[in-house]
């Protein structure tokens, strides 16, 4: 993967600042307006909805990850969402759910569309789909913020739930395309919360750094894999508090993230 910091100098021909911020408001703007038909509708009408969380599972598809590592993420994903505790509460709060892969700049795709899960043979099938799915991209870079932007709009297609979540994958720091914390502000006015599944091994301190620049909302959490081999189980984990039912259960605004 490519570890070039496009931030640490300025290219020949660059925009001026202010016609940098000017395009950064009009990006922004953008990605609001795609989201919209899931993100404004009325709070009464948002609790109507049997579904309890839509739920946007982006996976790191980067040049870090190994054709090994990526198996390891796709069946783990899909055991994950086969355990008990996960599977039951899918069903009975009705989830939506959709995977996403991504890489480098401009390159994030949707590799399993949304599904809403009224039942265990509904959500056997997408657990199956995910294992079946091929990888689109190798050898790219890292590009988080645009990860978040990409998986902010496809709460635009998505049936109407009480809560939305985008749940990232990651075992780098961002190092293409926009800044994670740039996406923050509309994905806060949007109720949107991240949480983070971080693999540590490839740079040193993504926990620390995932906690500082890509999670944000209320009750956002990051789980650690010290390892790719800890993948699975805390997927797992990190699933079971996602889409646990008990407010109480999630973890406060401003908590340091759980390791695990």
């Amino acid at each position: 993967r490519s570890r070039l910091r496009h931030r640490a100098g300025k290219p020949l021909g660059s925009a001026h600042p202010l016609r940098q911020s000017g395009a950064m408001f009009g990006r922004l703007r953008r990605i609001a307006c795609l989201a919209l038909p899931a993100l404004l509708l009325p709070p009464y009408a948002v609790m109507a909805q049997a579904c309890e969380v839509a739920l946007v599972l982006a996976v790191d598809v980067s040049g870090s990850v190994d054709n090994d590592e990526y198996a390891i993420q796709m069946d783990g994903l899909a055991a994950a969402l086969r355990d008990g505790a996960v599977s039951e509460a899918l069903v009975a709060g009705n989830a939506a759910l959709t995977v996403v892969h991504w890489t480098g700049s401009s390159r994030q795709a949707v590799a399993v569309p949304w599904q809403q899960v009224d039942s265990f043979e509904t959500l056997e099938s997408f657990a199956a789909r995910i294992e079946q799915t091929p990888r689109r991209w190798r050898n790219f870079s890292t590009a988080i913020g645009e990860a978040l932007e990409f998986s902010l709009t496809q709460f635009g297609t998505a049936p109407a739930c009480k809560r939305l979540v985008i749940d990232i994958s990651g075992d780098g720091s961002s190092n293409e395309g926009i800044e994670p914390r740039a996406i923050h502000p509309v994905l806060n006015a949007a109720g949107v919360v991240v949480n983070a599944l971080v693999i540590e091994g490839a740079e040193p301190l993504m926990t620390e750094y995932f906690w500082e620049n890509v999670i944000t909302g209320e009750g956002a959490f990051v789980i650690t894999a010290n390892s790719y081999a800890d993948y699975p189980d805390r997927m797992r984990r990190k699933l079971i508090r996602e889409v646990a039912k008990q407010v109480s259960q999630r973890a406060p605004a401003g908590n340091k993230p759980s390791k695990g």
